[in-house]
């Protein structure tokens, strides 16, 4: 008996097959799938020896504190801030919003973070909200451009770049930046200190809560503190200004103590 099939009965045959799902010939060899050939096999993965080496992570609060405690005066942290790299908001802003006012002052103001109008000229409280500070400190003779220093004032902020759209400060950001703030402190060293608002409170104090704690006498970074109303809340709400008037006379009261 022949055992070769003819042309015809073997493609009948195959398309049988194709129309029952047959997709792939079989080999001439039979194959055990039980077993994965060497060159299927999956790659084995890299030795510690190949693999790329990680790379330390770096912590912006550390470098912040190094850059801050190599500052002797403050043109020195002036350049340290400007340099510093692990802050987002630096690419975002126009300008470094460092400081005004006479360094000498006796009281040292700080703010929350630079807006649109301090951002674009480089200096704190320069919009609406600087305009009734001036008139604020002007109630009781003080100023940011008095020469005396009994009469002054010096006015710096927690951040000073401005973020994104004025939205507050976050934690992250407040922490990176904290140790600059200190040093500035340090350098300065008013008599006394005064938080203007919220994000002030949390980042000298750790707490918020300004309806709470204005018109209290605290203490951080060695020296008497005393928070008050931001002036942009007293813009939007002009009934807290006899608060903030009781607080200026605090202010004042404190500094005669203080001598």
């Amino acid at each position: 008996m022949e055992s070769a099939i003819d042309y015809h009965t073997a493609r009948a045959l195959l398309e049988w097959q194709v129309e029952l799902g047959a997709t792939e010939a079989m080999l001439d060899a039979p194959l055990n799938r039980y077993e994965v050939p060497e060159k299927h096999a999956t790659p084995k993965p890299a030795t510690e020896a190949q693999e790329a080496p990680v790379q330390p992570t770096v912590d912006p609060v550390v470098v912040a504190q190094k850059c801050a405690a190599s500052c002797k005066d403050l043109e020195a942290l002036k350049r340290e801030m400007a340099a510093f790299e692990h802050c987002e908001l630096k690419r975002g802003a126009r300008n470094l919003v460092f400081s005004d006012g006479n360094p000498a002052a006796r009281v040292m103001i700080i703010g929350e973070a630079p807006g649109r109008d301090e951002d674009r000229i480089g200096k704190p409280f320069v919009g609406r909200a600087g305009q009734l500070l001036d008139r604020m400190f002007e109630a009781i003779d003080m100023g940011r451009d008095n020469a005396l220093s009994a009469q002054s004032i010096y006015i710096t902020n927690v951040l000073p770049w401005r973020p994104p759209q004025n939205r507050d400060p976050k934690t992250e950001e407040i922490e990176m930046l904290k140790p600059f703030l200190q040093r500035h402190v340090e350098i300065v060293a008013p008599d006394a200190i005064v938080l203007m608002g919220n994000i002030s409170c949390q980042a000298v104090l750790g707490r918020k809560g300004i309806t709470r704690l204005r018109g209290t006498w605290q203490e951080a970074f060695g020296k008497p503190v005393l928070p008050m109303f931001h002036p942009a809340y007293l813009l939007r709400q002009p009934h807290a200004k006899r608060e903030t008037w009781a607080d200026l006379l605090s202010l004042q009261a404190k500094l005669r103590q203080l001598g």
